[in-house]
C-alpha cells in the first residue's frame, strides 16, 4: 500500500486507496501526518452513490465533514489510479461532491450549498456551514490584512476558533478587499489549531458572503492564500445555488507504508 502527499494551493494532505481495507483512520490521520507535517488525511473508499467515498481526517486525528481542497487532490488520485474518469463524483460527510478534471495540475469541485449562512452571527464576523453536516466557516474582514499579520492575529484566531457563537467551532477565514473580485484570505483551522496556506471551503465562505450580501455581483471571486491562488463562482437565485472552486494541485511525494 501507497500513501499520497498531496498539495492543494499549500493546503496538504496525506492520500491513500483504502477500497476493501480495514483501517483505523483516525490513528492513520495522525501517525502518517506527523510525518509531513500535513493539514489532513483522506481515505478513498467504496460508494454505492458515488465514484468514490472520501473518509477526511485533520491531523489531529479528528473527522472532518468534508475539504474543498482535499476533494480536489483526491480528485486527481482517483484519476490517475484509475478510480474515476475526468468527471466524476465523490461522497463526503457534507454530502455529494461533483469534480472535473480540468488539466493535468487544475480540478475545479462544485463545493456543496450552505445549509447556513449568517452574516451577524457576531457583530463583525459572518457564520457560514458548507453542506449538511455543514464544515464551519467564520468569516471575518479585516481591512489591509497582510501575511505579516500573522501572529499578532493569533490570539484572536484562536479565540474565535472556539467561540461558543459558533456551535461546533469553526474554521477561521480572515480576509481583506484587494480588488473587486480578489480577496487575500488568512486561515486558522479546526482540528489543525494553527493556520494553513490555504482552505477551499473557507475561501468559498467568504465568496459566499460576498455575494450574498450583494459585494460580488458578478459572482467570481479570485482567493490569493499564502500557498496559492483558487478561483470560485458562485450563482443563484436570492440564494447561493453554486458554488464552484477551481485551483491546482501537486503530488509532493509517494511513500510505501
Amino acid at each position: 500500500m501507497q500513501v499520497w502527499h498531496m498539495s492543494g494551493a499549500g493546503n496538504d494532505f496525506m492520500v491513500l486507496d483504502a477500497r476493501g481495507k480495514r483501517l483505523d483512520f483516525p490513528q492513520m490521520a495522525k501517525e502518517l501526518c506527523a510525518r509531513t507535517h500535513a493539514d489532513g488525511f483522506m481515505a478513498v473508499d467504496i460508494s454505492e452513490k458515488a465514484d468514490f467515498r472520501l473518509h477526511f481526517y485533520n491531523s489531529d486525528g479528528s473527522r472532518g465533514e468534508m475539504c474543498g481542497n482535499g476533494s480536489r487532490c483526491a480528485c486527481r488520485f482517483a484519476y490517475e489510479n484509475g478510480i474515476a474518469r475526468e468527471t466524476m463524483s465523490i461522497e463526503t460527510d457534507a454530502g455529494l461532491v461533483p469534480g472535473q478534471r480540468l488539466s493535468q495540475v487544475m480540478y475545479r469541485v462544485r463545493l456543496n450549498n450552505p445549509s447556513v449562512l449568517d452574516l451577524h452571527r457576531k457583530p463583525d464576523c459572518a457564520y457560514v456551514e458548507l453542506g449538511d453536516p455543514g464544515v464551519p466557516h467564520a468569516v471575518k474582514e479585516i481591512p489591509g490584512l497582510r501575511w505579516e499579520d500573522r501572529e499578532a492575529l493569533r490570539e484572536q484566531a484562536a479565540a474565535l476558533r472556539h467561540d461558543p457563537a459558533f456551535p461546533k467551532g469553526a474554521n477561521v477565514n480572515f480576509f481583506t478587499r484587494l480588488e473587486k473580485d480578489t480577496v487575500r484570505v488568512l486561515t486558522y483551522e479546526r482540528g489543525v489549531e494553527d493556520y494553513t496556506l490555504a482552505c477551499g471551503t473557507g475561501c468559498g465562505s467568504v465568496a459566499a458572503a460576498l455575494w450574498i450580501s450583494g459585494q460580488l455581483p458578478g459572482g467570481h471571486l479570485i482567493a490569493r492564500n499564502q500557498g496559492g491562488t483558487l478561483e470560485y463562482q458562485v450563482s443563484g437565485n436570492g440564494r447561493v445555488e453554486a458554488l464552484i472552486l477551481d485551483g491546482p494541485t501537486e503530488i509532493l511525494g509517494i511513500f510505501p507504508l
